[in-house]
């Protein structure tokens, strides 16, 4: 990891056991299974080297399920595509590729390729046909196939909003509803996997576990500068909060310019991303909401929570804010 990113989470899935299923021309050795081991050193993360054709490395995971039993699957890419096929199990699918065989001719797959990252087998190279493609064309019809309304609830899905390799975001959306955009490319790296996806790992394990954390609702006031940016600070609170709480954004609800609910709706989708994905509240009655918190520049009567008036003597800007709930431990 680099300096940038020493960070870890050590409750995080603690005792619990994650699968990481990887992309075409990879291995378990990947360095995005290493980073999730580091970011979650309590958890153990299973990653194994998948054959090259495709039955062959579905009936391995398979295998590997019931001897595992993990608590989780995350799949990347080609790794996203069978992962959706592991039904029973909670998952996250990162740009998963469900048109495998049309990717691999679209971007130049076929003929003599080189392994990406170091496998146990020691092999170095492999040969993509044509066979091998229609191989991968026929496993991606079996996809979808035992979606039901269990299942769409298990399964996230994030798509990287400048991924020039896989666009699958509309596939997806025709059978699972947790489809969700984040600011990246087709690669996870460590900035992705800690903003991104580590916030959907803590919605499932929040649930699995009976957790539930204390709400804080931010204001629309609060986050907002007068150029239309986000406040100074602002990403850095953000990010913070949400290891803790449970954080919504609340917004006005214009009664006769709903073009306002879209623009707000695109500003948290750019500035604050996947974490806040269904966590938007338009509401001109903000004493109604029921939570703990609130930090709003103009704060309501009746509102039966703490309410922490950003901008004043005590809260005049977002490290404050943080210093206050960094004092309170989630509570």
């Amino acid at each position: 990891m680099t300096n940038v990113y020493q960070k870890i989470y050590p409750d995080l899935m603690e005792g619990k056991k994650i699968l990481y299923v990887h992309g075409f021309g990879s291995a378990g050795s990947t360095h995005t299974a290493q980073l999730l081991r580091d970011l979650m050193p309590q958890a153990t993360v299973v990653a194994p080297d998948l054959p090259l054709h495709p039955q062959e490395a579905i009936d391995l995971l398979r295998t590997v399920l019931d001897d595992e039993k993990p608590d989780l699957i995350i799949g990347t890419s080609m790794g996203g595509m069978y992962a959706e096929m592991l039904y029973g199990y909670d998952r996250i699918v990162v740009n998963p590729a469900f048109e495998m065989g049309e990717t691999m001719n679209k971007h130049g797959m076929v003929g003599k390729q080189v392994y990406q990252n170091p496998r146990q087998d020691g092999v170095q190279e492999f040969l993509v046909t044509k066979s091998l493609v229609k191989e991968y064309k026929e496993m991606t019809e079996k996809c979808f196939r035992g979606v039901n309304d269990e299942e769409k609830k298990r399964v996230y899905g994030l798509f990287g909003d400048e991924d020039p390799v896989v666009h699958t975001f509309d596939m997806f959306c025709k059978h699972y509803p947790q489809a969700i955009h984040f600011h990246g490319e087709h690669r996870l790296n460590e900035k992705v996997v800690m903003h991104y996806v580590v916030p959907v790992i803590r919605w499932i394990d929040d649930r699995r576990q009976g957790r539930e954390r204390k709400t804080v609702f931010i204001d629309e006031s609060a986050l907002v500068d007068h150029y239309g940016q986000p406040k100074s600070s602002l990403n850095k609170a953000y990010e913070f909060l949400i290891e803790h709480y449970n954080v919504f954004v609340v917004a006005t609800a214009p009664t006769n310019h709903h073009k306002a609910i879209a623009d707000m709706q695109e500003w948290v989708e750019r500035y604050l991303n996947a974490p806040a994905w269904n966590r938007v509240i338009f509401s001109n009655h903000k004493e109604l909401l029921y939570g703990d918190y609130i930090i709003d520049m103009n704060p309501c009567e009746g509102f039966l929570g703490t309410t922490v008036e950003f901008g004043s003597s005590d809260f005049k800007t977002w490290e404050e804010v943080i210093v206050f709930f960094d004092r309170l431990n989630g509570q």
